[in-house]
């Protein structure tokens, strides 16, 4: 007699049903060691069975355990962003994909200048403050000059 998983989209048989022996922290830690070595810095958080690879503005890849997912753009056609998603036995090439669209965004955010970390001196001071590892703060609020 066959056993089945009861899941919230129906009866799948235990089989071909995921079956998750891996913590995700441990693909999402893994995402982030080969993303370091192609240059991308990221942090990993964990929560709610999830595990969260933040690589950019914009840019993080969940894991599940058994998959990958991030947004891989933007579908024009239908007004709504593009994911992507891969199995966790690939993460090689989720590094090298993550890397790619993280390269994508940073030109969109700096224009030609792709690597933050390649600038020259004094060019610093004209990013975003939150870019110099600083923290961003706000701007003091003007006050009205005159009677109110």
């Amino acid at each position: 007699m066959q056993q089945w998983l009861i899941r919230p989209g129906g009866n799948v048989p235990d089989d071909i049903a995921p079956q998750r022996t891996v913590d995700p922290r441990q693909y999402a830690e893994l995402l982030q060691r080969e993303l370091e070595q192609q240059g991308v810095v990221a942090d990993v958080h964990v929560g709610h069975e999830l595990a969260l690879v933040s690589v950019w503005v914009g840019l993080v890849v969940w894991c599940n355990g058994d998959r990958f997912w991030w947004q891989a753009g933007w579908d024009e056609q239908c007004g709504r962003p593009a994911y992507a998603s891969r199995p966790v036995s690939g993460v090689e090439e989720v590094a090298r994909l993550v890397a790619v669209r993280c390269t994508e965004l940073r030109r969109v955010r700096f224009g030609e200048r792709t690597d933050p970390g390649r600038v020259r001196s004094g060019e610093q001071a004209e990013w975003p403050r939150a870019q110099a590892d600083e923290r961003a703060t706000a701007p003091e609020p003007e006050r009205p000059q005159g009677p109110v």
